[in-house]
Formats: C-alpha cells, structure tokens, sequence
C-alpha cells in the first residue's frame, strides 16, 4: 500500500480498478483548507492520462510490475519484435508500447520492457545510447563562441541538436530521457 502523500514520478498503482502510472505530481498547501496532491496519471492498459486529485492520506495498492532484458530485432509495418533474452521467445509490440524507445533503438539494442500481469505496457530504452549522425549542416566558422547548436539527424531518425563541430558520420552519445546530446565518442 502507498498513501496519496507519497506518490512520485514513476509509481505505479491500482487506480479506480485500472492500473496507473504518476507521470507528474505536485503537494498543494493552500494557505486554508486542507493540504491535497495533485497528479497527472496515465493507464499503464489503454495509455489514457488524466489529472487527478489526491487527499495525502489516501491509500493505493503498488501495482507489481515485471521487468525484462529483450533485445530490439526489427520492424514490420506498425509491429516491432523483440526477443526475450533468457528464452529466445519473439514478441511483437504495437507502436504505441515502444513509440517512446523507438527513437533511440537499433536493431540488436537492448531495451527493457514492462509487463502488468503478462501484457507489456512500455518499452524503454537504455538511458545512453551512442549513434550515427547521418546529416546535419555544416557548422560556420566563428559561430562557437556562444556555444550554438544545430540539428543533426541520427541513424534511426531522431533529430538531435548537436554543437557546431558534429559533422556527418561522427557518432555521437545521447540521453534518451531528454533527448540531449552529451558528447562525441
């Protein structure tokens, strides 16, 4: 059981018999009344969010989520495969499971998925990844001072803004949870 009070990104529990995940949250103290916790919760099942509010000593059942090592193998259409890692099993998920990770994955990347009770709900990819800059424009001399950047596409069709010394070919490592690029490798 988690009360209201302590929810925080991430947390996932049963909601109004759905299972949901806090995807953003904020502890109201007005200066009358009670105290409340605002969330922003999407269903871990249909992908739907909604804004709720919380009283903070609220209980909620966690909800057990399942976490597996799969290995990304490609695309067919609206379906992408991966592969169980311990069993070798191939698993196709729609879209909308892996359209966050997608972005960032090649084929042969590992990714973890998570299942609710045998149903995978999110794929997400690792938190670095490092890919191929395949076009971007050509810095201009003289434009580094102010630390500028440009946009570079990636490999798997990401856009990237990058500083002005990436050219096309470099790779280059990017943070997946903000889409940043950090460095050249």
């Amino acid at each position: 059981m988690i009360s209201a009070g302590d929810i925080r990104n991430g947390v996932t529990f049963v909601y109004d018999n759905d299972v949901v995940q806090v995807i953003d949250f904020q502890h109201v103290k007005p200066g009358k009344g009670a105290a409340f916790v605002r969330a922003t919760i999407r269903s871990v099942m249909s992908g739907g969010t909604k804004e709720v509010t919380f009283n903070p000593s609220e209980k909620f059942e966690l909800a057990q989520i399942e976490h597996k090592d799969m290995q990304y193998l490609y695309n067919e259409g609206e379906l992408y495969y991966f592969m169980d890692n311990e069993t070798y099993e191939q698993f196709p998920f729609d879209k909308a499971i892996v359209e966050d990770a997608i972005t960032y994955l090649k084929e042969n990347d590992s990714a973890i998925v998570r299942f609710y009770k045998g149903k995978a709900f999110e794929v997400i990819a690792p938190n670095n990844v490092e890919l191929e800059v395949v076009h971007t424009e050509p810095g201009v001399k003289g434009n580094t001072a102010t630390g500028a950047t440009k946009p570079a596409t990636v490999e798997t069709g990401a856009v990237v803004n990058v500083p002005l010394f990436v050219n096309n070919g470099d790779i280059i490592k990017v943070d997946t949870r903000t889409g940043e690029y950090l460095s050249r490798v």
